[in-house]
């Protein structure tokens, strides 16, 4: 089966490359490495069934990769912290507007079946909890996050009108917070953020009181919901939740990382960024319903393997 990732140089992409790779996929990666680091990749240098593009969602797509019949699209290509949507605002609103039609052309023209990563932002700072797809959201359109919530609502309507008006198969995922190795470690979002400060010895710095609760899946799990929602035959058109359901507070999850990584680091208290959600938890029915899927690894296996791909990062920066 011949398939593309494009954002596969990011963190949950590579993993989604790996995984396809080692179910006998012909893999092929597109990344323009703004926010994809060639790290993620590198342990698959020789793989003879990878093939990597480096180039830009935004621009004409290379013709010797249209010219690839895919089987496949899968579309996870975006900035996805704070930090780096932050820094590249306008591109990431072409990437889910653009971007999304330009790959979009490209499955239509194969009739490949297609998958459009999107996010738990699209429901804002949630009314609604825990958050079903059916909650159309509380998202502020002109705020400092718009750029990532609209572009992804915006790619979800994209996709939609593709399986609508040309009957692409097409299936949607909403991505909850994800964490596990290959997170870069400074791309802000608080996994990083907070593994990092613990391994330095730095305090760990919650934004807000630390009442905020936010439910962490690791990425192997992630990544089983993803392959699962491509490969499960008649979802044509589905939106499904893939997170993990087990809801904590940020002032609980820095204290696990303090406790599992034997920091000393004190917390410390910063003011909560502007439109940050107070609460976010998946309703993950559907996904238990259509694709049988559970996530599996605790939070506490899943942070010491984090902890360890971090500490050589933490230890050289230090």
């Amino acid at each position: 089966m011949k398939t593309l990732v494009t954002g596969g140089g990011g963190f949950v992409g590579s993993h989604l490359v790996d995984r396809l790779i080692g179910d006998g996929h012909e893999v092929v990666v597109l990344d323009n490495f703004v926010t994809g680091r060639p790290a993620n990749l590198a342990h698959l240098a020789d793989v003879s069934k990878l093939t990597l593009f480096q180039a830009s969602l935004i621009d004409p797509l290379p013709d010797e990769l249209t010219a690839i019949p895919f089987d496949r699209v899968y579309n996870l290509a975006s900035p996805a912290s704070p930090r780096d949507y932050g820094l590249h605002p306008i591109q990431t609103h072409l990437v889910n507007s653009l971007g999304a039609y330009n790959v979009l052309n490209l499955a239509a023209a194969h009739n490949a079946r297609f998958l459009q990563s999107s996010t738990s932002e699209v429901y804002g700072d949630p009314l609604v909890h825990p958050q079903p797809e059916s909650y159309w959201g509380n998202v502020n359109s002109v705020g400092p996050r718009s750029c990532y919530d609209e572009g992804k609502r915006f790619a979800e309507s994209l996709t939609m009108e593709y399986y609508r008006q040309h009957m692409l198969d097409v299936r949607i995922p909403r991505i909850f917070n994800t964490y596990g190795p290959r997170n870069d470690p400074r791309d802000g979002r608080v996994v990083p953020n907070f593994c990092m400060q613990a391994l330095q010895g730095k305090p760990i710095t919650i934004y807000g009181d630390g009442s905020q609760t936010r439910s962490f899946c690791y990425v192997d799990d992630l990544v089983s919901g993803l392959v699962l929602l491509m490969e499960t035959e008649g979802l044509g058109g589905e939106v499904v939740n893939l997170g993990n359901p087990i809801e904590r507070t940020i002032q609980e999850f820095a204290e696990i990382v303090v406790a599992i990584s034997g920091s000393n680091s004190r917390i410390v208290y910063e003011p909560l960024p502007q439109d940050d959600p107070a609460r976010r938890r998946p309703d993950i029915a559907r996904a238990q319903r259509l694709l049988g899927w559970t996530p599996k690894v605790a939070l506490e296996d899943g942070l010491r393997r984090t902890l360890e791909y971090f500490a050589p990062f933490a230890h050289s920066s230090a």
